[in-house]
């Protein structure tokens, strides 16, 4: 898999490619459709790469940045999960306020003509680009037929729902994460670092991997979920109860973080080791209790729900 941060970095005597452009942030089933399309576009002209034009930081983050959304995946995670569904190389666009003063024309010249020597360009049906959004499939269609490639624009099925990043953020603002992972064809993850907590969980017998969570970075609502967590150094995957949130229980806590007690187990130590958690179902929201005694009594119950959705 070729990584390429800049245009210049694309080799100059790269040969015809099939194109596919978009934020592409979390991957969904939409984006794995638009992809598999052009691996079969590349197929049918005898194409032999397959290049996904991406955007680092969201053109909101430029363009609007109080409007900016949290972020699903980072441009690593973001790259695998490209090439596994069928993408050989990734041109990460840095987005500026220059770049988004390219017209739709100068956007397709500059990119997809004079670096990528594009031969197709597939796409969402509803794909914009340029400045003021300007840019859309019939521009390509247009501009394809004086520079010799043709344009595919596809339409992002969900059934009654068009699958779609925003409608992602949508379910994980309500903590519907089994929406959110039909919408992504896996879990929803939150990846990090395990650090030093308050310990307040394992004196009450319940011990947690703390991971905070970045404020640009997308999560599920406050609340319990159950799910797993897994060690990215050994690839040991472990149940999980599973908290979202700030612990309103206890006062000062301020900072949002990802708390996840493995299913009896208090022996692991996880503190410096990365990991990832992926969401399985929500159990209940976030509750401040009055004291120790049901915040205790309440989590035995979340445990015992969390074994029942993980079927262990």
């Amino acid at each position: 898999m070729q990584i390429w941060r800049d245009v210049d970095d694309v080799p100059a005597d790269l040969g015809r490619t099939v194109v596919s452009i978009g934020n592409f942030d979390g991957v969904h089933l939409g984006h794995a459709h638009v992809v598999r399309e052009a691996r079969a576009a590349a197929e049918r002209l005898g194409i032999d790469t397959v290049v996904a034009v991406t955007f680092d930081p969201h053109p909101m983050a430029v363009l609007r940045p109080e409007h900016a959304p949290p972020t699903l995946t980072s441009i690593h995670t973001r790259a695998g999960l490209l090439e596994a569904a069928g993408v050989d190389a990734i041109l990460v666009i840095a987005f500026d306020r220059e770049i988004a003063g390219w017209s739709p024309e100068e956007f397709i010249d500059r990119v997809l003509v004079d670096t990528l020597h594009a031969r197709a360009v597939v796409v969402g049906a509803n794909f914009r680009f340029g400045a003021k959004a300007a840019g859309e499939v019939a521009t390509l269609v247009g501009a394809g037929a004086t520079r010799d490639f043709e344009t595919v624009g596809v339409t992002l099925d969900g059934g009654p729902q068009v699958w779609s990043s925003t409608y992602v953020r949508q379910c994980l603002a309500t903590g519907d994460v089994a929406g959110a992972a039909e919408a992504l064809g896996r879990p929803f993850v939150v990846r990090g670092t395990v650090v030093e907590g308050d310990k307040r969980g394992r004196g009450l017998g319940y011990p947690t991997a703390n991971v905070p969570i970045p404020p640009v970075d997308a999560a599920p609502a406050d609340g319990v979920y159950a799910g797993w967590l897994t060690r990215l150094d050994t690839g040991e995957r472990y149940p999980a109860a599973i908290s979202v949130g700030t612990n309103p229980t206890f006062d000062g806590e301020r900072e949002r973080r990802v708390e996840s007690y493995v299913l009896d187990r208090d022996d692991l130590e996880l503190y410096g080791v990365e990991v990832e958690v992926a969401f399985a179902d929500r159990l209940r929201g976030m509750v401040k209790f009055e004291g120790v005694e049901k915040l205790v009594e309440t989590m035995a119950d979340d445990v015992r729900r969390a074994r029942e959705v993980l079927g262990g």
